[in-house]
């Protein structure tokens, strides 16, 4: 099982290992195993002003949805209701659970083809941790979120974009490029205020290790408020905090080697290695 804390800290959950998280509306969170579908699992939270506002929010489910009844999955109350639909001449069923703690409701569903199990999100409903109002954010590093990819995804096209502009020639996430980064940062048109600029080519930078050195992934680094894109390698302690990594120099004055801080992580990566076998 994978974990999931959204944003916020209000929940947490597990989802099943080959599943991942897709993008959905504003303030819901998709995931389904794209390789072998057998249903999409989506949740919200919402935040009321009481601390009865989830056993509020059930209690509405209930006596006014007449498919609603009270039912228990591991340690939640949940009203649960099914509902039949078709859509381009398959027959589907969608489950929904109303849960939650204090002062945050949670809507859960899964949709699945018509006959087949939702054992799936029981479990996953199982694994649901809310977070309550005295208790403090996580400590945790989990897979990126999509929230997270759209920031990276963000930097990662400006940056490669304003190579190309002035260098003209195409980036290609290659240890190469790295010189080229470096260029650029060295040219003397971004001044020390411009954070998004120098986090930007920390990115770009990112995308190099993630693309030359096989386990480096992108993860998701929560420390109570602090939410923020970082790389894990494998299932190491070596963590690369690439959004940091050129602007915490560029904003005390200082510069900053690509090549040098590669070939430092490399050697980082290679210990690691090392002490595994």
């Amino acid at each position: 099982m994978m974990k999931y804390i959204s944003p916020g800290s209000w929940f947490s959950l597990e989802y099943p290992d080959g599943w991942h998280e897709f993008e959905d509306t504003e303030d819901s969170f998709l995931f389904y195993n794209p390789e072998k579908w057998s249903g999409n699992f989506r949740i919200s939270a919402f935040k009321g002003k009481s601390d009865t506002y989830a056993s509020e929010c059930m209690d509405y489910e209930l006596k006014n949805n007449r498919m609603s009844r009270l039912v228990k999955v591991e340690n939640w109350d949940c009203a649960y209701s099914v509902e039949n639909f078709q859509e381009n001449g398959n027959w589907y069923t969608s489950h929904l659970w109303v849960t939650g703690k204090g002062d945050i409701s949670v809507e859960c569903s899964f949709t699945v083809a018509k006959g087949e199990s939702h054992k799936t999100a029981e479990a996953i409903i199982s694994s649901l941790r809310v977070r309550g109002k005295d208790e403090k954010p996580c400590n945790e590093v989990i897979p990126v979120r999509v929230l997270e990819i759209n920031l990276i995804n963000e930097y990662f096209d400006w940056a490669t974009s304003t190579i190309k502009k002035h260098l003209t020639k195409d980036f290609t996430s290659s240890a190469a490029d790295i010189a080229s980064i470096q260029k650029v940062m060295d040219s003397g048109k971004f001044n020390n205020n411009q954070r998004q600029a120098w986090e930007s080519f920390g990115v770009a930078f990112g995308a190099i290790l993630v693309n030359e050195m096989d386990g480096m992934d992108w993860v998701t680094v929560i420390v109570g408020n602090d939410e923020k894109p970082a790389l894990k390698f494998a299932d190491t302690d070596v963590m690369v905090y690439p959004l940091q990594l050129v602007w915490g120099r560029v904003k005390n004055g200082k510069s900053c080697s690509l090549k040098a801080e590669f070939e430092k992580i490399k050697a980082e990566v290679e210990n690691a290695l090392s002490s595994n076998n």
